[in-house]
């Protein structure tokens, strides 16, 4: 084989006992599952923001951005439940480019996924204890799951992973919320069978371990937009195709039928200001169709301190080195205005 074997990664258990939850944190953000869970399940009429940088590159800013978040959870806690984004793996359409903390704890420095293990997990572990908000991270690799299973309340399955039958399976043995993302294409049948997979038991090879699991009733749909043969973004938040998503839903035997909605991305053609118009046209037609407020159960914003983007190596505290993120101005504005749609 053409693979150079650099290191041996130490296993799952050793790194979460060297660097380990609290018992008081640990109780925190098993409150926070109990509110997350009962939202998607229809219990709780709270309403799910996950929001945050496109990629959490920099320990620091990204956990001076969940402080403020923290701040205003506090505000709007009858009505909303704040997840922040603490994306440590970034997926590469074309394999180059930066691809999260989790591989380059420096983004101007060599690759170290040791290293990256380590910094992935000290940053989860930290906006839980210092700011009580347990996070979302996107499952890039399955096989890091169990480095931060104890950490996050809230799992999303990018576009290009969804069709994948690893992370199908895997997270048909996850026991908080995973959102299974639309394909790139766009294709709503293939989003809706990776949800029925997830939530199905499996038996399957796992981390050099035969395994078998439940199913996860808590997998569900999030739109984020497509993308078509010519390269058009396509958006798929509008009434129409909401309505059309709650029929195909009505047609399968699913569990707990619930979407998130992805406000960048092809919904917005990357054009990162028009989530916020984007985000009060859901909240609009989640008030005047009863149908659309009982499956909308959130929104994904991508959000940070300073508006826009930057290159790697442009040092400007709080913005993006990823895709263009909402401002923390902006972003403050937009939350209080969700939660006022919520009542």
């Amino acid at each position: 084989m053409s693979f150079t074997f650099l290191k041996k990664l130490p296993k799952p258990e050793t790194i979460k006992q060297e660097y380990a939850l609290s018992k008081k944190a640990a109780q925190v953000k098993k409150e926070r599952d109990r509110i997350i869970r009962e939202i998607i399940t229809g219990e709780s009429d709270k309403f799910l923001l996950i929001i945050g940088p496109c990629s959490a590159d920099n320990e620091e800013s990204v956990c001076d951005y969940i402080s403020r978040l923290s701040r205003v959870q506090e505000k709007v806690a009858d009505r909303l439940a704040i997840v922040p984004r603490i994306y440590t793996n970034k997926p590469r359409t074309t394999g180059e480019g930066y691809k999260g903390i989790a591989h380059q704890p420096d983004p101007e420095k060599r690759p170290d996924m040791l290293a990256g293990l380590i910094a992935m997990r000290k940053m989860h572990i930290r906006a839980l204890e210092e700011c009580g908000l347990s996070s979302a991270d996107e499952m890039l690799y399955p096989e890091n799951w169990p480095y931060v299973e104890d950490l996050l309340s809230y799992v999303a399955i990018g576009a290009r992973s969804v069709e994948d039958q690893h992370h199908r399976l895997t997270v048909s043995g996850f026991d908080v919320p995973a959102g299974m993302k639309n394909p790139t294409s766009g294709d709503f049948s293939v989003m809706l069978n990776s949800v029925y997979a997830s939530q199905h038991p499996h038996h399957f090879a796992y981390r050099g371990h035969e395994v078998s699991t439940a199913g996860n009733p808590l997998a569900h749909v999030v739109l984020r937009g497509a993308v078509n043969k010519r390269g058009v973004c396509i958006p798929n938040y509008h009434y129409e195709d909401l309505e059309r998503l709650i029929q195909m839903y009505g047609e399968m035997d699913l569990k707990n039928p619930a979407v998130i909605i992805d406000t960048n991305h092809s919904n917005s053609n990357k054009q990162y200001g028009q989530q916020v118009r984007i985000a009060k046209e859901i909240m609009h037609n989640r008030k005047i169709e009863p149908n659309i407020k009982k499956i909308v159960k959130g929104l994904m914003i991508e959000s940070y301190i300073e508006p826009g983007c930057q290159k790697v190596g442009g040092h400007v505290y709080g913005q993006s080195i990823t895709d263009p993120c909402l401002g923390w101005k902006e972003s403050e504005e937009l939350i209080y205005h969700i939660a006022e749609m919520n009542q």
